[in-house]
């Protein structure tokens, strides 16, 4: 019962930060909307995994995190760039 209330929470925290991807305004807003929605659907993978017992979820949590640090390092350092003009 917890745990889906948790699902429940984390999934309308996702619903947020898409709001917050459509509406920008800018391209740091959206960088940061796609890291929370990526937490959000790593804590709920992960209330998952603990409500059922079943590990097999945390190998799905372990390519979400990989790939959530990874978008998030090459989009900042995108932003980054295009802020600086185009200089490395």
């Amino acid at each position: 019962m917890i745990g889906s209330i948790a699902i429940a929470m984390f999934m309308l925290a996702a619903v947020f930060a898409l709001v917050r991807l459509v509406r920008g305004p800018a391209l740091v807003d959206r960088v940061i909307s796609l890291d929370v929605m990526l937490v959000a659907l790593m804590c709920a993978v992960a209330t998952r995994a603990a409500a059922t017992g079943d590990q097999t979820y945390l190998g799905v949590l372990a390519v979400i995190a990989i790939v959530a640090f990874t978008a998030t390092v090459v989009l900042s350092r995108f932003v980054e760039r295009n802020e600086a003009g185009g200089r490395s």
